[in-house]
């Protein structure tokens, strides 16, 4: 590790960020980069010299941070950890190196913590793979939305060791990482009440920069054999989706099995509770189907769920999602009048619009934009305009919006070989222009992917 990559990462901390159980606060590192960096990439060296994590910096204080609005249980909180701002350094760095190692080797249906992916490449995938499916004459999908009890904190550093090791990650670095995960020093804090310190040498503690990466890395080998089912991951979301052709579930019951199997072998707890299905199926009087069982329980099936933050129907409409945009969108065009009534300068309310109200119109617009209904279009075009007679300003409409975001999206996409996508951005022969993907249906034609390739093409 280089002098000049610890002082780069210590100067990029942000204030704002909470301390660890050292006291050590961002501000410190930010301001005193250029004093500290020879000192600790001597001491980063050092611990990966040794293999060897110090135990100072595996000190950290569990925050319990609610799920939801309304506690039950213990199981509605969410156990972060907070750790030493010196270590989250240390950890950028050695995420860096990890990506670069195990990029070209990560399931390409893994959409988390990897550059050019998100949430809506995830969402557009799963979208692509069901209705170019559902083209086709008997079919239909289930969709088995898969939910762990704590998946992050069920890791055990000794089966993560032989997975880095598959990945060609070099032994030094995977006995480093071993060291990182075990013999933690950690206590619950709750308001101003502390626990005692307990010593834990499984999982991956929330909050730290690596756990997200490790986590993915740790569930890289388990992905679907069967061409007809998919298996799309986003860190700990995993949905499976399984392809019906002519009423035949077999090859979709025997990945469900092979998952459960695949969990007990790796420690990671299925929770049947939370574990739903859903079945998308436009035939005309579809037949009763048969329930599907993980360990002896029976899951549930649901008409809409909460799918990486865009609310999906068994009908692929976007109303109930939109109604929840545009709710959280008008409820925010309230403190835009309140700031109003400040005189405040016209470009601070369109910031403010921006940041906070444009933001939230924005979200996963690439999923959903195209395939909304003229009625959904107008109320949020509705909310647009409250906004600009608020600010008494024109501001940019949700389809330039949207247009500039496909054309941004496909544009990496077309750049990027290892993006599940790229083969769909086909260029014909003469080289000039993208082959338009085959739609049989409307429901089709709208999504994302032909919609991208459609202004690709037109705009050549």
């Amino acid at each position: 590790i280089r002098e000049g990559d610890v002082r780069q990462v210590f100067r990029k901390n942000k204030k704002r960020k909470a301390p660890g159980p050292d006291g050590v606060t961002p501000t410190c590192l930010k301001t005193c980069a250029d004093q500290l960096a020879p000192i600790f990439s001597q001491i980063f060296n050092r611990s990966l010299e040794l293999c060897e994590v110090p135990s100072c910096f595996k000190r950290s204080t569990i925050i319990p941070v609610p799920k939801k609005p309304k506690i039950t249980g213990l199981n509605d909180y969410r156990p972060v950890a907070l750790t030493s701002v010196v270590i989250k350094s240390f950890e950028k760095l050695v995420l860096t190196y990890l990506k670069d190692i195990t990029g070209p080797l990560l399931d390409p249906l893994q959409f988390a913590y990897r550059a050019n992916r998100s949430v809506d490449d995830a969402v557009n995938m799963g979208l692509h793979f069901i209705l170019q499916h559902l083209g086709k004459s008997g079919t239909y999908v289930r969709i088995l939305f898969v939910d762990f009890s704590s998946a992050f904190n069920t890791i055990i550093p000794n089966l993560l060791l032989q997975k880095l090791t598959q990945l060609s990650v070099p032994t030094s670095i995977c006995q480093w990482i071993t060291s990182f995960l075990t013999d933690r020093q950690q206590l619950v804090k709750l308001g101003k009440f502390s626990s005692c310190t307990r010593t834990i040498s499984t999982g991956a503690p929330q909050g730290c920069v690596l756990s997200p990466l490790l986590f993915s890395l740790y569930t890289n080998d388990c992905t679907s054999k069967d061409h007809s089912v998919k298996l799309l991951k986003f860190a700990d979301d995993t949905t499976v989706i399984g392809l019906i052709q002519d009423g035949d579930e077999s090859a979709y019951r025997q990945e469900v099995k092979e998952l459960t199997v695949w969990c007990s072998h790796n420690n990671l707890e299925l929770n049947t509770l939370k574990t739903v299905q859903m079945t998308v199926d436009f035939r005309k009087n579809p037949p009763a189907l048969p329930p599907l069982t993980i360990m002896d329980s029976t899951v549930m099936t649901v008409e809409t769920f909460r799918f990486l933050d865009n609310t999906i129907s068994q009908d692929l409409k976007w109303d109930i999602h939109i109604d929840a945009i545009v709710k959280k969108a008008q409820q925010r065009l309230f403190f835009l009048r309140q700031l109003r009534k400040f005189n405040l300068p016209q470009e601070l309310l369109k910031q403010f619009y921006t940041a906070i109200i444009e933001s939230v119109l924005c979200t996963s617009i690439t999923v959903w934009f195209s395939s909304a209904t003229k009625s959904d279009l107008r109320r949020l075009h509705r909310t647009v305009r409250t906004a600009e007679r608020i600010i008494s300003t024109t501001l940019p409409t949700l389809q330039e919006l949207y247009l500039s975001r496909v054309c941004k999206k496909a544009g990496k996409i077309t750049l990027d070989p290892s993006h599940p996508a790229h083969s769909l951005f086909e260029l014909l022969p003469s080289g000039q222009r993208y082959r338009a993907l085959s739609t049989r249906t409307a429901r089709h034609r709208n999504i994302f992917f032909p919609q991208a390739i459609h202004l690709m093409r037109t705009s050549q």
